[in-house]
């Protein structure tokens, strides 16, 4: 079996419609790509119980919880603060940390503030996650991988944290075109589905010039039985 995760997005933005969310989809392919399984997604606002309790939930029930957003240098950023009391650990500033954004915000000539060292705070016991873009670390404790919710920085973050995790099989993906309606294909469908339960079969229906039509996408880990399954298809509904 493959590890399984989950992702907690984190922000009053993202649920008010001002800010699109992409660390969903970048952080789906990624762990595809590895063998992590990614089995849940979770939009909470910036309120700190709800954090507090979406991570206690998802950590309890998932191999990794990756989080995105809330760990920056404003009153509202408040990520770690509810992490940390959700693993029951205190949070303070870190001399790394600090180290880290002390000499970051040198070179760049600017002053060490009351704000920018709230970026220091990391629960007692965690890993730093490197941040090349910015410097702001983000944090590992126990199972739950707090990070920055700036996609040009999560995906930076992402990329130095996965080395560091086990993963499983790698998902692997086949789509087939067919030219017919869904409500044509879906009985033949389901019969082959039930045929590969090892498999994820999913339709996604288009319209295109007044023609109706659906993209078959046959997932799975066994790549002899997703070309099986593959051709099976194609015998079912001939280009």
């Amino acid at each position: 079996m493959n590890p399984t995760a989950a992702i907690l997005v984190i922000g009053d933005e993202i649920l008010s419609g001002r800010t699109r969310d992409s660390n969903l989809h970048f952080l789906a392919q990624e762990l595809a790509r590895v063998g992590i399984d990614l089995q849940e997604a979770r939009v909470v606002p910036d309120r700190h119980p709800v954090i507090v309790q979406a991570v206690r939930d998802l950590s309890g029930a998932c191999d990794h919880v990756f989080t995105s957003g809330g760990i920056g240098p404003t009153h509202d950023d408040i990520t770690a603060d509810a992490v940390a009391e959700a693993m029951g650990v205190p949070l303070g500033v870190r001399d790394d940390a600090r180290a880290i954004l002390q000499a970051h915000y040198e070179r760049m000539g600017v002053e060490m503030n009351e704000a920018r060292l709230r970026m220091a705070r990391i629960p007692e016991g965690a890993i730093l996650i490197d941040n090349p873009v910015s410097s702001a670390p983000g944090f590992s404790v126990r199972n739950v991988h707090v990070m920055a919710g700036v996609p040009r920085i999560f995906e930076a973050m992402v990329a130095g944290l996965l080395p560091r995790l086990t993963g499983g099989t790698p998902l692997l993906s086949q789509s087939y075109r067919i030219l017919r309606g869904e409500g044509e294909i879906a009985g033949p469908l389901a019969d082959l589905a039930a045929s590969y339960p090892d498999l994820s079969m999913g339709s996604y229906p288009f319209q295109q010039n007044g023609a109706f039509g659906a993209n078959i996408v046959i997932r799975g880990s066994d790549s002899t039985r997703l070309h099986e399954a593959m051709t099976r298809l194609a015998a079912i509904f001939p280009e």
